[in-house]
Protein backbone atom coordinates (compact mmCIF):
# COMPACT_ATOMS: atom_id res chain seq x y z
CA UNK A 1 0.00 0.00 0.00
CA UNK A 2 1.45 3.51 -0.72
CA UNK A 3 2.41 5.57 2.41
CA UNK A 4 -0.02 8.35 1.14
CA UNK A 5 -2.51 5.84 0.86
CA UNK A 6 -2.16 4.02 4.39
CA UNK A 7 -2.00 8.10 5.86
CA UNK A 8 -5.29 8.61 4.59
CA UNK A 9 -6.64 5.05 6.05
CA UNK A 10 -5.46 6.06 9.40
CA UNK A 11 -6.96 9.84 9.16
CA UNK A 12 -10.23 8.28 8.16
CA UNK A 13 -10.49 5.92 10.57
CA UNK A 14 -13.85 6.78 12.73
CA UNK A 15 -13.24 7.53 16.07
CA UNK A 16 -15.91 5.64 18.73
CA UNK A 17 -18.88 7.11 19.22
CA UNK A 18 -20.20 5.37 22.37
CA UNK A 19 -20.17 7.18 25.78
CA UNK A 20 -20.74 4.37 28.30
CA UNK A 21 -19.27 3.11 31.79
CA UNK A 22 -18.47 -0.47 31.68
CA UNK A 23 -17.45 -0.52 35.57
CA UNK A 24 -17.37 1.46 38.38
CA UNK A 25 -15.20 0.44 41.62
CA UNK A 26 -14.36 2.65 44.73
CA UNK A 27 -10.35 2.91 44.57
CA UNK A 28 -8.60 1.90 48.18
CA UNK A 29 -8.31 -0.78 50.61
CA UNK A 30 -9.09 1.06 53.46
CA UNK A 31 -12.17 1.72 53.02
CA UNK A 32 -13.68 -1.29 52.81
CA UNK A 33 -15.27 -1.22 56.51
CA UNK A 34 -18.00 1.10 54.65
CA UNK A 35 -18.71 -1.76 52.84
CA UNK A 36 -20.83 -4.93 54.19
CA UNK A 37 -18.35 -7.30 51.74
CA UNK A 38 -15.48 -6.20 49.62
CA UNK A 39 -16.90 -7.33 46.45
CA UNK A 40 -19.96 -4.52 47.28
CA UNK A 41 -16.62 -2.02 46.18
CA UNK A 42 -17.16 -2.79 42.78
CA UNK A 43 -20.25 -2.73 40.04
CA UNK A 44 -19.44 -4.54 36.96
CA UNK A 45 -20.80 -4.98 33.84
CA UNK A 46 -23.04 -2.25 33.69
CA UNK A 47 -25.97 -2.73 31.39
CA UNK A 48 -26.13 -0.56 28.67
CA UNK A 49 -29.32 1.39 29.25
CA UNK A 50 -28.60 1.63 32.82
CA UNK A 51 -27.61 5.33 34.19
CA UNK A 52 -27.78 5.10 37.74
CA UNK A 53 -25.11 3.18 39.60
CA UNK A 54 -25.59 2.74 43.58
CA UNK A 55 -23.51 1.69 45.89
CA UNK A 56 -24.31 -0.18 49.36
CA UNK A 57 -23.09 0.61 52.65
CA UNK A 58 -23.17 0.45 56.07
CA UNK A 59 -23.73 4.08 56.93
CA UNK A 60 -23.94 6.82 54.53
CA UNK A 61 -23.47 9.36 57.68
CA UNK A 62 -20.32 8.22 58.38
CA UNK A 63 -18.80 7.77 54.32
CA UNK A 64 -15.58 9.79 53.99
CA UNK A 65 -15.05 11.52 50.16
CA UNK A 66 -14.93 8.19 48.19
CA UNK A 67 -12.80 8.05 45.29
CA UNK A 68 -14.91 6.62 42.51
CA UNK A 69 -12.95 4.83 39.46
CA UNK A 70 -14.03 3.79 36.01
CA UNK A 71 -13.45 1.84 33.10
CA UNK A 72 -15.87 3.44 29.62
CA UNK A 73 -15.67 2.83 26.24
CA UNK A 74 -12.96 2.61 24.50
CA UNK A 75 -11.45 6.29 23.93
CA UNK A 76 -14.52 7.76 25.83
CA UNK A 77 -13.47 10.37 28.78
CA UNK A 78 -15.49 11.48 32.25
CA UNK A 79 -15.54 14.56 34.50
CA UNK A 80 -15.85 14.76 37.17
CA UNK A 81 -12.25 12.48 36.51
CA UNK A 82 -11.93 9.14 37.66
CA UNK A 83 -10.60 8.09 41.13
CA UNK A 84 -11.68 11.58 41.75
CA UNK A 85 -12.71 11.72 45.88
CA UNK A 86 -16.39 13.04 45.77
CA UNK A 87 -18.75 13.75 48.75
CA UNK A 88 -21.76 11.81 48.08
CA UNK A 89 -22.98 12.82 51.81
CA UNK A 90 -25.57 15.32 50.09
CA UNK A 91 -27.25 12.74 48.01
CA UNK A 92 -26.05 11.45 44.24
CA UNK A 93 -22.93 13.16 42.13
CA UNK A 94 -23.45 13.62 38.13
CA UNK A 95 -20.80 12.30 36.06
CA UNK A 96 -20.72 12.69 32.51
CA UNK A 97 -19.35 10.47 29.79
CA UNK A 98 -18.06 11.97 26.37
CA UNK A 99 -17.55 9.92 23.19
CA UNK A 100 -14.27 9.34 21.80
CA UNK A 101 -15.51 11.94 18.78
CA UNK A 102 -16.53 13.86 21.04
CA UNK A 103 -20.18 14.18 19.94
CA UNK A 104 -21.93 12.38 22.42
CA UNK A 105 -22.34 12.39 25.79
CA UNK A 106 -24.23 10.01 28.32
CA UNK A 107 -24.81 11.28 32.31
CA UNK A 108 -24.61 8.92 35.09
CA UNK A 109 -25.99 9.64 38.34
CA UNK A 110 -23.87 7.84 41.46
CA UNK A 111 -24.86 7.35 44.56
CA UNK A 112 -24.71 5.32 47.89
CA UNK A 113 -26.85 3.96 50.03
CA UNK A 114 -27.74 2.92 53.35
CA UNK A 115 -28.26 -1.22 53.67
CA UNK A 116 -32.49 -1.44 53.94
CA UNK A 117 -34.71 -4.82 53.59
CA UNK A 118 -37.23 -3.86 50.86
CA UNK A 119 -40.57 -3.90 51.57
CA UNK A 120 -42.49 -6.72 52.25
CA UNK A 121 -45.72 -5.88 50.38
CA UNK A 122 -45.78 -5.40 46.70
CA UNK A 123 -48.91 -3.63 44.88
CA UNK A 124 -46.65 -2.36 41.67
CA UNK A 125 -48.11 0.65 41.36
CA UNK A 126 -44.81 2.37 41.13
CA UNK A 127 -43.93 2.31 37.07
CA UNK A 128 -43.05 4.69 34.09
CA UNK A 129 -41.79 4.64 30.26
CA UNK A 130 -38.04 3.90 30.11
CA UNK A 131 -36.11 6.26 28.85
CA UNK A 132 -36.78 5.60 25.54
CA UNK A 133 -40.50 5.99 26.32
CA UNK A 134 -40.65 2.51 24.41
CA UNK A 135 -41.90 0.32 27.41
CA UNK A 136 -42.73 0.17 30.98
CA UNK A 137 -40.08 0.18 34.31
CA UNK A 138 -41.31 -0.98 37.76
CA UNK A 139 -39.34 0.21 41.05
CA UNK A 140 -40.62 0.34 44.53
CA UNK A 141 -39.90 2.99 47.63
CA UNK A 142 -38.41 1.81 50.35
CA UNK A 143 -39.05 3.53 54.25
CA UNK A 144 -37.14 6.15 53.67
CA UNK A 145 -38.98 7.26 50.75
CA UNK A 146 -35.94 6.25 48.50
CA UNK A 147 -36.33 4.89 45.08
CA UNK A 148 -35.63 1.18 45.19
CA UNK A 149 -34.90 -0.12 41.00
CA UNK A 150 -35.20 -3.94 42.18
CA UNK A 151 -37.48 -5.54 39.55
CA UNK A 152 -36.61 -6.39 35.91
CA UNK A 153 -38.82 -7.50 32.92
CA UNK A 154 -37.64 -9.19 29.39
CA UNK A 155 -38.99 -5.85 27.67
CA UNK A 156 -35.15 -4.81 27.09
CA UNK A 157 -34.96 -7.82 24.88
CA UNK A 158 -38.61 -7.63 23.44
CA UNK A 159 -37.23 -4.41 22.06
CA UNK A 160 -34.91 -5.96 19.94
CA UNK A 161 -37.05 -7.91 18.21
CA UNK A 162 -40.17 -5.75 17.78
CA UNK A 163 -38.47 -2.20 18.04
CA UNK A 164 -41.62 -0.54 16.58
CA UNK A 165 -44.56 -2.14 18.51
CA UNK A 166 -47.07 0.20 20.58
CA UNK A 167 -46.24 0.23 24.76
CA UNK A 168 -49.00 -1.69 25.73
CA UNK A 169 -47.87 -4.51 22.76
CA UNK A 170 -44.62 -5.86 25.07
CA UNK A 171 -44.84 -8.60 27.42
CA UNK A 172 -44.53 -6.95 30.71
CA UNK A 173 -47.26 -3.78 31.33
CA UNK A 174 -49.50 -2.15 33.70
CA UNK A 175 -53.21 -3.09 34.16
CA UNK A 176 -55.34 -0.57 35.82
CA UNK A 177 -57.78 -3.52 36.93
CA UNK A 178 -55.88 -5.03 39.56
CA UNK A 179 -56.96 -6.68 42.61
CA UNK A 180 -56.43 -3.37 44.53
CA UNK A 181 -55.61 -0.33 41.99
CA UNK A 182 -52.62 -1.29 39.20
CA UNK A 183 -51.70 -5.15 38.52
CA UNK A 184 -48.43 -6.51 36.24
CA UNK A 185 -49.83 -7.98 33.31
CA UNK A 186 -47.64 -10.12 31.74
CA UNK A 187 -48.11 -11.75 28.04
CA UNK A 188 -46.42 -14.26 25.71
CA UNK A 189 -45.93 -12.70 22.41
CA UNK A 190 -44.17 -13.49 19.29
CA UNK A 191 -40.95 -12.10 18.13
CA UNK A 192 -41.83 -12.06 14.61
CA UNK A 193 -39.34 -12.20 11.70
CA UNK A 194 -36.23 -11.76 14.13
CA UNK A 195 -37.50 -14.45 16.24
CA UNK A 196 -37.75 -17.13 13.37
CA UNK A 197 -34.21 -15.95 12.26
CA UNK A 198 -32.82 -16.73 15.26
CA UNK A 199 -35.14 -19.46 16.98
CA UNK A 200 -36.79 -17.40 19.53
CA UNK A 201 -39.97 -17.28 18.39
CA UNK A 202 -41.98 -16.47 21.23
CA UNK A 203 -41.24 -13.70 24.82
CA UNK A 204 -43.07 -14.88 27.52
CA UNK A 205 -44.07 -12.15 29.69
CA UNK A 206 -41.72 -12.05 33.03
CA UNK A 207 -41.70 -10.06 35.96
CA UNK A 208 -38.61 -10.72 38.68
CA UNK A 209 -36.50 -9.64 41.58
CA UNK A 210 -33.20 -8.51 39.97
CA UNK A 211 -31.51 -6.94 36.61
CA UNK A 212 -31.99 -7.49 32.61
CA UNK A 213 -28.92 -7.08 30.75
CA UNK A 214 -29.52 -6.93 26.73
CA UNK A 215 -26.37 -8.05 25.96
CA UNK A 216 -26.65 -10.95 25.92
CA UNK A 217 -29.98 -11.46 23.84
CA UNK A 218 -28.10 -12.84 20.56
CA UNK A 219 -26.33 -14.98 21.91
CA UNK A 220 -27.38 -16.33 25.02
CA UNK A 221 -30.57 -15.19 26.11
CA UNK A 222 -31.02 -16.96 29.81
CA UNK A 223 -27.96 -14.92 30.68
CA UNK A 224 -29.78 -11.74 30.11
CA UNK A 225 -31.35 -12.21 33.59
CA UNK A 226 -29.56 -11.72 36.75
CA UNK A 227 -31.65 -13.33 39.16
CA UNK A 228 -31.92 -12.11 42.51
CA UNK A 229 -31.23 -8.77 45.16
CA UNK A 230 -29.29 -9.19 47.87
CA UNK A 231 -31.43 -10.01 51.05
CA UNK A 232 -31.01 -10.19 54.73
CA UNK A 233 -33.74 -11.91 56.43
CA UNK A 234 -35.20 -15.53 55.94
CA UNK A 235 -38.22 -15.51 53.47
CA UNK A 236 -41.08 -18.05 54.96
CA UNK A 237 -43.53 -17.66 52.20
CA UNK A 238 -45.11 -16.11 49.60
CA UNK A 239 -48.86 -15.32 49.05
CA UNK A 240 -50.90 -13.01 46.51
CA UNK A 241 -53.58 -12.86 43.95
CA UNK A 242 -53.33 -14.08 40.15
CA UNK A 243 -55.43 -14.44 37.18
CA UNK A 244 -54.82 -16.18 34.14
CA UNK A 245 -55.56 -17.15 30.49
CA UNK A 246 -53.77 -19.60 28.27
CA UNK A 247 -52.96 -18.80 24.64
CA UNK A 248 -54.89 -20.79 21.82
CA UNK A 249 -52.14 -22.76 20.47
CA UNK A 250 -49.39 -24.46 22.28
CA UNK A 251 -45.95 -24.41 19.99
CA UNK A 252 -42.57 -25.51 20.28
CA UNK A 253 -39.69 -23.35 19.37
CA UNK A 254 -40.15 -24.35 15.76
CA UNK A 255 -43.29 -22.47 16.10
CA UNK A 256 -44.77 -26.52 15.59
CA UNK A 257 -48.10 -26.58 16.93
CA UNK A 258 -48.26 -29.35 20.19
CA UNK A 259 -51.43 -31.22 20.27
CA UNK A 260 -52.69 -31.37 23.52
CA UNK A 261 -49.91 -29.20 25.45
CA UNK A 262 -52.11 -26.14 26.79
CA UNK A 263 -49.96 -23.54 28.25
CA UNK A 264 -49.43 -22.74 32.24
CA UNK A 265 -47.50 -19.92 33.97
CA UNK A 266 -44.69 -20.02 36.73
CA UNK A 267 -44.14 -18.42 40.01
CA UNK A 268 -41.42 -19.38 42.19
CA UNK A 269 -38.47 -17.86 44.53
CA UNK A 270 -34.88 -19.02 46.03
CA UNK A 271 -33.05 -17.63 48.18
CA UNK A 272 -28.86 -18.36 47.15
CA UNK A 273 -25.23 -17.78 48.07
CA UNK A 274 -24.33 -14.14 46.37
CA UNK A 275 -20.54 -15.37 46.91
CA UNK A 276 -18.74 -18.90 46.02
CA UNK A 277 -16.33 -20.34 48.25
CA UNK A 278 -13.06 -18.35 47.00
CA UNK A 279 -15.19 -15.25 48.01
CA UNK A 280 -15.96 -14.12 43.80
CA UNK A 281 -19.20 -12.57 44.14
CA UNK A 282 -22.06 -15.13 42.15
CA UNK A 283 -25.31 -14.17 40.18
CA UNK A 284 -28.13 -16.52 38.91
CA UNK A 285 -29.39 -16.71 35.59
CA UNK A 286 -32.64 -18.32 33.49
CA UNK A 287 -30.11 -21.56 33.28
CA UNK A 288 -29.73 -22.12 36.68
CA UNK A 289 -32.03 -20.24 39.18
CA UNK A 290 -33.81 -23.48 39.72
CA UNK A 291 -30.82 -25.83 39.76
CA UNK A 292 -27.71 -24.39 41.67
CA UNK A 293 -26.24 -25.87 44.61
CA UNK A 294 -25.81 -22.46 46.27
CA UNK A 295 -29.78 -22.60 46.11
CA UNK A 296 -30.34 -22.73 50.59
CA UNK A 297 -34.36 -21.87 50.04
CA UNK A 298 -36.67 -22.58 47.59
CA UNK A 299 -40.51 -22.24 46.67
CA UNK A 300 -42.79 -22.87 43.80
CA UNK A 301 -46.39 -22.34 43.38
CA UNK A 302 -47.32 -25.92 42.56
CA UNK A 303 -50.71 -25.00 40.39
CA UNK A 304 -52.03 -22.03 38.92
CA UNK A 305 -55.09 -22.86 37.07
CA UNK A 306 -56.53 -20.80 34.72
CA UNK A 307 -58.83 -18.01 35.99
CA UNK A 308 -60.72 -15.17 35.18
CA UNK A 309 -61.21 -13.76 38.50
CA UNK A 310 -58.78 -13.16 41.26
CA UNK A 311 -57.38 -15.84 42.85
CA UNK A 312 -55.13 -16.24 45.78
CA UNK A 313 -51.95 -17.75 45.45
CA UNK A 314 -49.32 -19.24 48.07
CA UNK A 315 -45.86 -20.82 48.15
CA UNK A 316 -43.63 -21.93 50.90
CA UNK A 317 -39.94 -22.27 51.23
CA UNK A 318 -38.39 -25.41 51.68
CA UNK A 319 -34.86 -25.96 53.64
CA UNK A 320 -31.99 -27.12 50.77
CA UNK A 321 -29.09 -25.67 52.39
CA UNK A 322 -27.85 -24.47 56.04
CA UNK A 323 -28.36 -20.66 56.42
CA UNK A 324 -25.50 -18.69 57.88
CA UNK A 325 -27.08 -16.53 60.24
CA UNK A 326 -23.78 -14.15 59.71
CA UNK A 327 -23.69 -14.25 56.34
CA UNK A 328 -27.51 -13.14 56.06
CA UNK A 329 -26.52 -9.87 58.22
CA UNK A 330 -23.67 -9.04 55.87
CA UNK A 331 -25.46 -9.22 52.73
CA UNK A 332 -24.27 -12.57 51.96
CA UNK A 333 -27.93 -14.03 50.03
CA UNK A 334 -29.74 -12.97 47.47
CA UNK A 335 -33.36 -13.23 47.11
CA UNK A 336 -34.83 -14.26 43.50
CA UNK A 337 -38.32 -13.92 43.21
CA UNK A 338 -39.72 -14.73 39.06
CA UNK A 339 -43.27 -14.53 37.80
CA UNK A 340 -43.68 -16.00 33.98
CA UNK A 341 -46.61 -16.06 31.61
CA UNK A 342 -44.98 -19.03 30.46
CA UNK A 343 -43.88 -22.12 32.41
CA UNK A 344 -41.12 -23.23 29.44
CA UNK A 345 -41.03 -19.49 27.96
CA UNK A 346 -37.13 -20.39 28.87
CA UNK A 347 -36.82 -22.85 26.34
CA UNK A 348 -39.32 -20.73 23.73
CA UNK A 349 -42.16 -22.84 23.87
CA UNK A 350 -45.53 -21.82 24.86
CA UNK A 351 -48.61 -20.41 23.80
CA UNK A 352 -48.57 -16.75 22.36
CA UNK A 353 -51.36 -14.66 24.19
CA UNK A 354 -51.12 -16.42 27.44
CA UNK A 355 -51.68 -14.14 30.01
CA UNK A 356 -50.61 -14.17 33.48
CA UNK A 357 -52.23 -11.00 36.19
CA UNK A 358 -50.76 -10.52 39.38
CA UNK A 359 -51.24 -8.58 42.42
CA UNK A 360 -50.88 -7.74 46.52
CA UNK A 361 -47.82 -9.89 46.79
CA UNK A 362 -46.32 -10.41 50.26
CA UNK A 363 -43.47 -12.20 51.03
CA UNK A 364 -43.21 -12.96 55.04
CA UNK A 365 -40.00 -13.75 56.45
CA UNK A 366 -38.53 -15.58 59.43
CA UNK A 367 -38.47 -13.08 62.55
CA UNK A 368 -36.51 -14.23 64.91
Amino acid sequence: MPLALLCSCIQDEAKNMECDILEAWVEGDNLAAHFYQATDMRQADIPSDETKIVFTVRSVASLPKMPICFRLTPGATISPASGTAQDFSGGAVTYTVTSEDGQWQRTYQVSFRNETLPSMKFDFENYELNSTGKYYVWYEQNAEGNREDIWATGNGGFIIAKPNAPVDDYPSVPDPDGYEGSCIRLTTRDTGSWGTRFRKPIAAGNFFLGEFDSHYALTNTLWCTKMGIPFTAEPVNVKGYYKYVAGESFTDKEMNIQPGRTDEPNIYAVLYRNHNDAGEPVVLHGDDVMSSPLIVRKAQVAALPPTDTWTPFEMTFETLGELDADLLRSRGYSLAMVFSSSKTGDTFEGAVGSTLWVDKVEISINQQ
